[in-house]
């Protein structure tokens, strides 16, 4: 029999228990409860009588007994120095339980009530059932006192809360700024870091990893930009020496971001296009002005001039007009491809008009070599499908 002075929770807790047996042994429809034996009669078993006949009755009179009303709870405020909290600790469990879910604990909790309450009424108990559910009802003045209580526990909360932003106020101004400043990732990080050590509330410490993301695409975005421009310098400008200075100090600021930008690659490259350019080329720039030569490369282009040309412009490409040497190479390039498939396309045609044979099938090999000219001299010319197709084309007809 449970304690009469048992709280509502207390009963709630044990109802699963108390219902399972409940149901479990109710009389089947149709039928009588059997009569309820008094607590003071004598002892059944003393006499060699018995008014339940089978143990599962007399646990289903014990189940009754449980919810007669001088064993449901009382509806009086329960004090909270009746209800002991015992630390997780004292009952020896090694982890925290789950936090209870007040949108899913109560409507549960009610549930069950009226579950017990219906499973009462079909075992034959319905005076039972009444008076659980009344008790039930009248739980209207505890609710009033919790809502109080949660009242008073958000205020003091808050007020907490509030004393603790004090505390940390100069650190999240001090972020906020530095983001608002486009600072670099570094900082805004180190401080973020400080700010999360002194474990501040989890919203504030959420914020401070937010402001790192901040901070982290700004500087990202920063060091983009600022990688272009060092590529630049060695690609466009054939200043690899000042290329490789900034790509090491760019290296060094930026070690949080070397996944995304790949900066060692960039290191490799400037040092190897530094490798293969011809050092005397480059000194020969520091006495001569790139812009006449680059014009002459370009009078040499339209005369026809293609070998003159492609060593002129190879020589520049060690000059400050690197990238200008390189678009005026690829003119080059299409100049000289395009005079050698004109070549091809002359032989080709005699090649249609020729009768024999065996003079056709020559005068088609003729025609692929000036096609093996433009690959062999400059292999990546903008043609270069156009003239691998040509070649394919011109072996299938040699082969018919």
């Amino acid at each position: 029999m449970l304690p009469k002075r048992l709280g509502f929770i207390g009963l709630l807790m044990a109802m699963p228990l108390v219902l399972a047996a409940c149901v479990a042994n109710a009389p089947a429809p149709g039928t009588s409860p059997e009569p309820v034996a008094d607590e003071g009669a004598p002892d059944q078993a003393d006499s060699g009588k018995s008014t339940l006949g089978q143990p599962a009755k007399a646990q289903a009179l014990d189940n009754y007994r449980l919810a007669t009303p001088e064993n449901v709870p009382s509806t009086e405020p329960v004090q909270q120095s009746s209800i002991d909290v015992v630390p997780v600790s004292e009952k020896g469990r090694d982890q925290a339980q789950a936090p209870v879910d007040p949108y899913k604990a109560f409507p549960s909790l009610a549930e069950g009530v009226f579950a017990y309450a219906d499973a009462l009424y079909k075992a034959g108990f319905a005076d039972s059932a009444v008076a659980y559910l009344q008790r039930f009802r009248v739980i209207k003045p505890l609710w009033a006192q919790w809502e109080a209580k949660t009242d008073s526990m958000i205020f003091a909360f808050d007020k907490v809360r509030a004393e603790r932003a004090k505390q940390f106020e100069p650190l999240v101004l001090e972020i906020q700024n530095m983001n608002r400043a486009r600072a670099a990732y570094s900082m805004v990080a180190e401080t973020a870091d400080s700010l999360i050590a002194l474990a501040p509330d989890d919203s504030l410490t959420r914020w401070a990893v937010d402001q790192k993301q901040i901070a982290y695409k700004n500087t990202l975005a920063k060091a983009k930009k600022e990688y272009a421009e060092i590529k630049s310098l060695a690609d466009d400008k054939a200043q690899f020496a000042e290329a490789q200075k900034k790509a090491t100090e760019f290296q060094m600021r930026y070690r949080d971001f070397e996944a995304e930008l790949q900066i060692q690659a960039l290191v490799d490259h400037i040092r190897e296009l530094a490798q293969a350019t011809d050092a005397a080329a480059a000194k020969y720039w520091e006495s001569h002005d790139p812009a006449e030569a680059l014009k002459k490369a370009d009078e040499l282009i339209k005369a026809s001039k293609y070998k003159d040309a492609k060593d002129l412009l190879n020589k520049l490409k060690a000059s400050k007009l690197r990238k200008e040497a390189a678009a005026k190479y690829q003119e080059l390039a299409d100049a000289y491809c395009n005079m050698q498939r004109k070549e091809t396309s002359n032989l080709f045609a005699k090649a249609q008009k020729q009768k024999d044979s065996e003079k056709k099938r020559d005068l088609l090999k003729q025609a692929i070599a000036p096609l093996d000219k433009c690959m062999s001299e400059f292999p990546e010319n903008s043609q270069k499908k156009t003239v691998t197709d040509n070649r394919q084309f011109l072996e299938k007809e040699i082969q018919k």
